[in-house]
């Protein structure tokens, strides 16, 4: 009898941190003993354990006292994806098996009683941090190795069961095992989100030369967007075609959604590696940990981080929660969202293109005027529903656009368009923004810092001027600014200009206050 350890590995939010698993059994009162910030479902796993080490028909120290530590004892622990490891470092410790097999191996997977190795979700932001740090080889369970696998360089062993692990540790014959269900399967929600989107084309739109644009803008640079206007001017159509116009994902922005879903339980890696960015639609009736993250007991991230790197589309956002439209607020600024529960904390990636629409009152029909057949709305009722689209949430948005009814909107020789021509272009900006920021980590000009613009990438003293008589009149708040000079940028990486001035900080100025642009600078072409 004695000592042994196992890695595993511990999730706060999408960041993994590697945790060891000590064993330590001796003589003393007959027991099982968890310390190290172990939460409900993570103690319960004593008594999974034990009954999966004995219905394994290995030698379980029934008479003695066994302790399992998980370090460091002061980061919070959850999940069942601890089990294997705790098992195998109990029974390193009574002989079972030699330790010096479990090291540098991170052991992932739930245990049944009867000794099965089940699926657990966040597979794949485990074996990204067993990557980075410098652990080579991972055990998981069989069903998940082809998840485990889309970390290049790493040495996945996937197995069915306890007796499996122990069998190759041992170096024996691996004896059979039963699969275990993964009770995943397709939707009708995958069919109408993806199967539906992809049928669609920048093409299909006539009209709209100013929005089209701004959407262009907003693409390149991953500025987020508000369109307003009445039901039925297109809003909902040009929002839905948005991630057309977006480049293939990066691997590394790919790995980070694919982590992103593996925590939701939603990872399909029957599909293999995502090179498509990911778009969501929430319903208006969605709930608050629907939205941002939450849930009770382990966090699980919410939609504005499912769609990271890609585009969340809020349809009717006045509709939508009032406490749902202030969480936006820290995603929409930083890029990130912090959930708290309880004792636990974490922090999950939101960098995606925030699209909101908006009808100008309730019934969708107010035009600033009231007429017979038009708007059916009180006063009283158009203020409460503009107020949501006010303030600071509207600060923190970069582009706003104004439809008109489709009835008013010109076809313009430009609308025939398709998505791979602007495609292209928001590629090419991309790339410009990428050299830039290539010492600063940053990859789009709506991340970059208001500092780091100031004392690198200054605007021309006639363009800061134009954006400071701006603020003095009160008309641009400090943020504003800010998200200007990002614009400008993004109006010159579009239009390959190598450095912006007044022209485009013009254009950035109208882009941000809804106002009418130039059709000189409407998708770079000449007048």
């Amino acid at each position: 009898m004695g000592y042994a350890r196992a890695h595993g590995v511990a999730l706060r939010g999408a960041v993994g941190h590697l945790i060891d698993v000590q064993a330590d059994v001796s003589p003393g009162m007959v027991g099982v003993t968890l310390v190290g910030r172990a939460d409900s479902v993570l103690a319960e796993g004593r008594d999974r354990v034990r009954m999966a080490i004995i219905n394994s028909e290995l030698a379980w120290p029934a008479t003695k006292r066994i302790t399992v530590l998980l370090s460091p004892a002061d980061l919070p622990k959850g999940g069942s994806h601890y089990d294997l490891g705790m098992a195998l470092a109990i029974l390193a410790a009574c002989g079972e098996i030699e330790p010096i097999g479990l090291e540098r191996t991170v052991f992932i997977g739930e245990l049944a009683l009867d000794g099965g190795l089940r699926p657990t979700s966040g597979v794949l932001p485990m074996v990204l941090a067993a990557s980075q740090a410098g652990i080579a080889r991972v055990v998981v369970p069989e069903p998940q190795v082809a998840e485990a696998r889309m970390v290049p360089g790493m040495e996945i062993l996937g197995f069915r069961s306890l007796a499996q692990v122990v069998a190759e540790l041992r170096g024996e014959p691996i004896p059979d095992a039963p699969r275990v269900a993964t009770g995943t399967g397709g939707s009708l929600l995958g069919w109408r989100g993806e199967r539906r989107l992809d049928d669609m084309d920048m093409s299909d739109l006539r009209g709209m030369p100013e929005t089209r644009y701004a959407v262009e803008v907003a693409a390149a640079g991953g500025h987020h967007l508000l369109l307003k206007g009445p039901k039925g001017c297109g809003k909902t159509s040009i929002a839905e075609r948005i991630p057309t116009i977006l480049p293939d994902l990066s691997r590394e922005e790919s790995l980070e959604v694919m982590a992103v879903q593996s925590l939701a339980g939603v990872l399909d890696v029957d599909r293999g590696l995502l090179t498509r960015p990911p778009f969501s639609a929430p319903h208006h009736d969605a709930s608050k940990p629907g939205i941002v993250g939450g849930g009770s007991g382990r966090v699980r991230p919410g939609q504005v981080s499912l769609s990271h790197a890609g585009v969340l589309f809020l349809d009717e956002f006045p509709l939508f929660k009032s406490d749902v439209i202030e969480c936006l607020r820290e995603p929409l600024e930083s890029g990130d969202i912090t959930v708290s529960r309880g004792e636990e904390s974490v922090t999950l990636p939101a960098r995606g293109l925030v699209v909101l629409a908006a009808n100008p009152c309730p019934c969708g029909n107010y035009d600033g005027t009231v007429t017979k057949d038009g708007c059916i709305c009180r006063s009283a009722e158009r203020q409460t529903y503009a107020r949501k689209v006010s303030g600071p949430i509207t600060d923190r948005i970069d582009i706003t656009r104004t439809l008109r009814p489709m009835a008013e909107q010109n076809h313009d020789p430009w609308g025939s368009e398709c998505s791979a021509d602007i495609r292209a272009r928001v590629a090419a900006a991309r790339r410009r923004q990428h050299e830039r920021y290539a010492d600063f980590g940053w990859r789009l000009n709506g991340q970059a810092s208001g500092i780091a613009l100031r004392d690198n990438w200054r605007l021309p003293p006639s363009a800061e001027a134009l954006i400071d008589s701006r603020i003095f009149s009160g008309a641009l708040t400090r943020r504003g600014a800010v998200r200007v000079h990002r614009l400008a940028w993004t109006v010159a990486d579009l239009a390959g200009v190598d450095w912006p001035g007044v022209a485009e900080t013009e254009t950035a100025l109208e882009l941000r206050a809804g106002g009418t642009l130039r059709v000189a600078a409407v998708e770079g072409r000449p007048a």
